[in-house]
């Protein structure tokens, strides 16, 4: 998601997908629970940048990029992380941090109920393998909100500072991303680092405050004309199989999906949209 949107002109085209402003402040006022700056916008998260000066209007929930970019999961994901904002205690070393923001479907409309799954280094750029230190998900709150509680990630041997999530809105597949720091030198050498990701970062006291807002690739629109119909009483299709979501899996468990064996990688319980094909952090076949 960027922030370097310009309005729909007046008289534009069906065609042109481009959210204005005025767009934005209609889906703001069928949510009623995103909160309305006096001047006629959206108080969203990447509404200013660090000078506290707005930025062009924003969100973009379809500006060219398309939703929110994905990226690599890496190799530090844990499945099963605690139920949590704070990924902190009062003693915890680091710059503390707060992100926060919206999740958004293709519609612009907020989404209440979005898993958010957070994991990132701590201070000195270790991830803890064996227990969920600054690991855990939460779900965003029915204006479509979330907020984290954590420490500037550190830094470790060839990327850029950054905070790993996976976001799945109910019923739909699973986006995973990372989030960046601007400012930071790395970003021009990390071969993963990816602009549109930056989150908007202040000082405040001794920490620091981001902001980002998510776009999923979920639609909002009955008419969107890149949603099929569908006909609720045609029967449910799926790939069959032994798999299935909210099962409890162990390292070691075999599954079969889509006609093909899968070998459990990591206990998990399973998700919609953690399908064995989909996930090679958590399955592999064989």
């Amino acid at each position: 998601m960027t922030s370097d949107l310009t309005p729909v002109p007046a008289g534009g085209s069906a065609g042109d997908r481009r959210i204005s402003r005025k767009t934005l402040l209609k889906a703001a006022l069928v949510a009623t629970a995103v909160p309305l700056l006096a001047g006629g916008g959206v108080a969203l998260a990447r509404d200013a940048g660090s000078t506290g000066v707005p930025l062009a209007p924003t969100p973009d929930c379809d500006d060219g990029d398309g939703p929110t970019h994905d990226q690599l999961e890496g190799p530090y994901f844990k499945p099963d992380s605690p139920l949590r904002t704070s990924l902190v205690t009062a003693g915890t070393p680091g710059v503390p941090l707060t992100v926060s923001g919206y999740v958004f479907g293709r519609g612009c409309r907020p989404i209440p109920g979005v898993l958010l799954d957070f994991w990132q280094a701590d201070t000195n750029g270790a991830y803890d393998m064996s227990g969920y230190a600054f690991r855990g998900h939460q779900f965003t709150d029915g204006s479509g909100a979330f907020t984290l509680t954590t420490v500037v990630a550190g830094l470790y041997p060839g990327r850029t500072r950054h905070i790993h999530v996976k976001a799945q809105a109910p019923g739909s597949g699973v986006l995973t991303t990372q989030l960046y720091f601007p400012g930071e030198p790395r970003n021009n050498t990390d071969a993963l680092y990816d602009p549109a990701l930056l989150m908007n970062v202040r000082s405040v006291g001794s920490g620091k405050e981001g902001t980002f807002d998510f776009v999923l690739d979920v639609a909002q629109d009955p008419t969107d004309p890149t949603d099929p119909p569908t006909d609720p009483t045609d029967p449910p299709t799926g790939p069959g199989g032994s798999w299935a979501v909210g099962a409890l899996y162990n390292a070691g468990d075999r599954v079969t999906y889509g006609g093909v064996t899968y070998r459990c990688l990591q206990a998990h319980t399973a998700l919609t949209g953690w399908e064995p094909p989909n996930v090679p952090a958590l399955w592999e076949r064989g």
